[in-house]
This record gives structure tokens, sequence and C-alpha cells, in this order.
């Protein structure tokens, strides 16, 4: 899978195509407008191009949370955005495949949760680096979420993928507050009063 032109194109449903002397720039996308699969074109602007570039966004942050982690689940998350984003660009890929995925998610959320201290208040985003880095990751997931409802309100978009990207946000959360647990990195509590201005 590559992108040229904004455009996720799966290699799955371009076997026909040679990628080896594929040129980065190919001029086509300098009028501000886009192809879709089928070669309609539209502009970048369109917040359908929007959505699959804020997925774009959000799968270079997971990873470089990927960077400074061993969690291979990471990969298929990545693996699967890009099929997400293909979807939405015209690509007739079956999404059916993401029902076991948000499964094992869900199951990666309990597995931790049990670890972790029972969370009673509102905690603020970070922590050690690499949790922070999630938090981030985890904040364009519920942007990218919210883009994707709006979206589905104006086209058909299956609602797998909107379920999916629920099911990420949660689990970024809690990966976020597991890493601070395992380095050891309390949690801060969000007490809803004012903070103390510091001069």
């Amino acid at each position: 899978m590559v992108y040229l032109d904004a455009t996720p194109m799966h290699t799955d449903s371009l076997c026909t195509v040679s990628l080896e002397n594929m040129p980065i720039y190919t001029r086509t996308g300098d009028d501000g407008t886009t192809s879709l699969f089928g070669g309609k074109r539209v502009l970048k602007c369109e917040e359908l191009v929007d959505v699959y570039g804020s997925i774009d966004e959000l799968n270079s942050w997971i990873g470089l949370v990927r960077s400074k982690s061993k969690d291979k689940r990471l990969k298929i998350i990545q693996s699967d955005l890009l099929t997400i984003g293909s979807s939405l660009s015209g690509s007739k890929i079956n999404v059916t495949s993401f029902e076991p995925h948000i499964t094992e998610m869900e199951k990666y959320i309990d597995d931790m949760d049990k670890e972790l201290p029972r969370l009673t208040n509102f905690i603020l985003p970070g922590g050690s680096e690499h949790a922070a880095l999630v938090h981030i990751a985890r904040s364009i997931c519920r942007r990218v979420e919210r883009q994707a409802v709006a979206l589905s309100k104006k086209q058909n978009l299956d609602p797998l993928i909107i379920k999916y990207l629920n099911r990420l946000s949660d689990l970024l959360f809690t990966l976020a507050r597991f890493i601070n647990m395992q380095g050891k990195v309390r949690e801060t509590v969000w007490t809803g009063i004012l903070e103390k201005k510091v001069l």
C-alpha cells in the first residue's frame, strides 16, 4: 500500500501495476485535486479526503509510538488504518475482517485493565514521554472518529469503521495508563479546581 496524491492505494487491488519504478511525485495534484479509486478527481479539501488524511496522521503517530515499543499489535493496527483509508477512498475492500480485530483489541484492553488501578477520576494526559505520545495518538483517533461519524451522515460508510476507531481510542487510552504504570510514573488526577497561577 502506498500513498499517491494523498490517496491510499491497496496493492492487492492493483496487482497488475508495478510499483518498482513508480515516481514519488506525479504532478497530478498540483491543481489542488486528488484521485479516488475509479479515477474520479476531487478537491483535496473535501471532507472525505480530510478524513483519510487524518487517518494517515493517526497512523504516523502510532508509528512513532511503535518505534518506542516492541508491541506487534501496533503494526496490525497500522495496517488496519491503511485498509480503512483505502476503503474510504473507494477501494472495494471488505472490512468485515475488522470484527475479530475489534474483539482482539477488547481482550488487549481487558488484560491491561486487570493490572491497572481502578480509575475514579479524570486524569491529565501525560506521564512518561512514551505515554504522552500514546495520549496524542488517542486524541487524534477521537478526532478521526468524529470526522468519520460526520462523513457517515453524508455518504454510505461501513459502521464497522466507526466501531473500530471507537475501540482503538479506548485501547490507546488504556495503553497510555499501562505504560505509565509499568514505568512507575504516577498519573496526574484532575481535581476540577483551578490550579494556583504560577508567575
